[in-house]
């Protein structure tokens, strides 16, 4: 399906209406994942042509995005990554997790952005970034779109040595489904149960009644874990 290639309106409005010089634009990817970080990537691009192509990465094949964020990542001004693993996803809620991933990633970039492009309606990050939201921002803007790339391979990589690792992982499918609910992964989950990599306060756990005595109920995560920079050990 024919789609419009995102832009630089909205930088360039941010530029004119509040004098940013250095706009970010900030995606994440994992959020509805049952098992795996929730990663989040800021991408920083000035106002340069971007790759041909480019666009949400859910409009992509697994393969355009494989060539492409090769390109992007050359492209880019610069980019950082930041994750919350699922510890802190269930200690924190998922909320709390996002913005914690973002301002490790934002904080991770060289120089810190003056405005921040963030896709969706919601604003999760809030002071002292200067935040403009912007639904289908993946699609519409070009900082936002190049993001989305970067955190989805990304993402999808970690996931994928999760199946490779020698800790019989790979009856869960990560490297097909990325820890997103999936056939494989359902079933895997009600014969073995989950893993140190799931998400153990959501609500699949429900459905499972020889595994439902494992969910958690909102713990807070541990303040070394909060402190913790945008280097995470996964030890994945």
């Amino acid at each position: 399906m024919p789609y419009e290639p995102p832009t630089h309106t909205v930088e360039r409005s941010l530029r004119a209406t509040t004098g940013a010089k250095i706009v970010a634009g900030v995606d994440e990817v994992g959020r509805g994942a049952w098992a795996g970080p929730v990663t989040v990537c800021a991408a920083v691009t000035g106002l340069r042509r971007p790759p041909a192509g480019l666009t949400d990465s859910k409009l992509l094949t697994p393969k355009r995005r494989d060539e492409i964020v090769l390109l992007l990542e050359e492209w880019v001004t610069s980019y950082a990554l930041g994750h919350s693993t699922p510890e802190e996803i269930d200690g924190l809620g998922m909320t709390a997790a996002l913005r914690l991933a973002a301002e490790r990633a934002l904080n991770a970039l060289p120089v810190r952005p003056d405005a921040v492009i963030l896709d969706g309606k919601h604003d999760y990050l809030g002071a002292p970034w200067k935040v403009r939201t912007v639904i289908k921002g993946d699609q519409s803007c070009i900082a936002v779109a190049a993001a989305s790339v970067i955190a989805k391979v990304r993402r999808d990589a970690m996931m994928a040595e999760l199946e490779s690792e020698t800790g019989g992982c790979a009856p869960y499918g990560f490297a097909s489904n990325a820890g997103y609910p999936s056939p494989v992964h359902q079933a895997a989950l009600a014969e073995l149960g989950p893993t140190r990599h799931h998400r153990l306060s959501w609500s699949y756990l429900d459905g499972l009644p020889q595994w439902r005595h494992l969910k958690k109920h909102r713990i807070p995560a541990t303040a070394a874990a909060l402190e913790s920079g945008g280097q995470l050990g996964f030890d994945f």
